[in-house]
């Protein structure tokens, strides 16, 4: 009977520890999937790019074929642009009038993108590195954003950026974008 009650105890401490593990680590489909979008970055997401949702003067929106676990929909932007020819890939993870649903979201994809190790041809896998910024009610707004960090030239200034966006009143957005940053020095 001693053992048995010794025993339960280490049990249960495992069991939660375990449980917070899995909370704070990336799952295996979220991270193949964001491995998948950022390996095709290199090609401007042609690869992943599905069929034409819309199409606007400065730029044409594309359903993307690879979607993050979580997400609502994820697309691809194609800016009418001489001057950066890149697109950008965008997963919507939350879209709802809850603000405490709404940061959690925010505050666990920030999370998901700074744990997931990044599986790209030819390189050893590579993390994303960044600050996540706390939302304040007060603020329409947050950005956070994480830079990858691969020796590959091609990711030199490549982000992950997880935004709270108030809609309007009532309504929010929690996106994830995946995309070249330029320099503010660097914006015309």
């Amino acid at each position: 009977m001693r053992k048995t009650l010794l025993i339960l105890p280490a049990m249960l401490s495992l069991s939660a520890h375990a449980q917070l593990l899995k909370i704070a680590t990336p799952s295996p489909a979220f991270t193949e999937s964001l491995s998948r979008i950022t390996e095709n970055f290199r090609n401007n997401y042609y690869q992943v790019q599905g069929e034409l949702i819309s199409s606007q003067e400065d730029m044409d929106t594309y359903k993307s074929s690879v979607m993050v676990p979580g997400a609502k929909h994820c697309v691809i932007y194609r800016f009418h642009s001489t001057v950066d020819t890149t697109a950008s890939w965008q997963g919507l993870m939350y879209e709802g009038d809850s603000y405490n649903d709404a940061i959690k979201i925010y505050k666990n994809t920030c999370k998901l993108v700074d744990k997931s190790q990044i599986k790209l041809t030819g390189t050893t896998a590579a993390g994303f590195s960044g600050k996540m910024e706390n939302p304040d009610a007060g603020l329409r707004f947050v950005s956070s954003s994480y830079q990858l960090n691969s020796k590959d030239p091609a990711y030199n200034r490549f982000y992950a950026e997880v935004e709270l966006v108030n809609i309007n009143f009532d309504q929010w957005e929690v996106h994830l974008n995946l995309q070249h940053k330029k320099d503010d020095v660097d914006k015309d």
